[in-house]
């Protein structure tokens, strides 16, 4: 998904869209590593480029390399603090790498920004249930569902969602195994 970070009419911010269009090209092909050694090139040119780093840390993301993930996610923040799918990318990668916490605020911190917003939600109810607290993953799940979410995630939300909901009757019941 392509994302933007402030007013597409700002003169910097559109010479930094340029500046990774090819790059982006390249991962919308699932060339990740085509991907990052182009935006490493972008990076040298201009290291003050948030898309670049966001870009980058989709890019390894994507080939599982997530401590690298985090810290190119960090980086495109520092320079955009506002950039959203940043932030929900970075939850994402903190998630994966058992750092819940840290996720479930970073989801949270994009919540604030932009309440409601689908991508935030699910990350946040991935972390949640991840974290150990189901009942907080079904209502955030739940909302990310009303907010109309793409068909392939929507399924796998529900699929979440019922597992979640199996786990919690199993617990009730006095079953704690899986």
């Amino acid at each position: 998904m392509l994302k933007r970070v402030a007013d597409p009419s700002a003169s910097t911010d559109a010479d930094h869209w340029d500046a990774v269009e090819e790059a982006v090209e390249l991962l919308l092909e699932g060339n990740h590593y085509g991907a990052l050694s182009a935006l490493r090139d972008v990076i040298k040119r201009d290291p003050r480029n948030p898309y670049a780093y966001y870009y980058t840390g989709t890019a390894l993301f994507e080939v599982g390399r997530f401590d690298e993930c985090i810290a190119a996610y960090r980086a495109a923040l520092k320079l955009a603090p506002g950039y959203l799918a940043a932030r929900t990318g970075l939850s994402q990668a903190l998630r994966i790498e058992g750092n819940y916490r840290e996720a479930i605020t970073e989801a949270r911190r994009a919540l604030d920004q932009s309440p409601g917003d689908s991508d935030a939600l699910f990350a946040l109810g991935l972390a949640q249930a991840s974290a150990g607290e189901p009942r907080a993953a079904i209502r955030t799940l739940e909302a990310f569902l009303e907010s109309g979410p793409e068909f392939e995630i929507a399924v796998e939300a529900q699929a979440m969602l019922r597992r979640l909901r199996d786990e919690l009757a199993r617990n009730d019941n006095g079953d704690d195994t899986d």
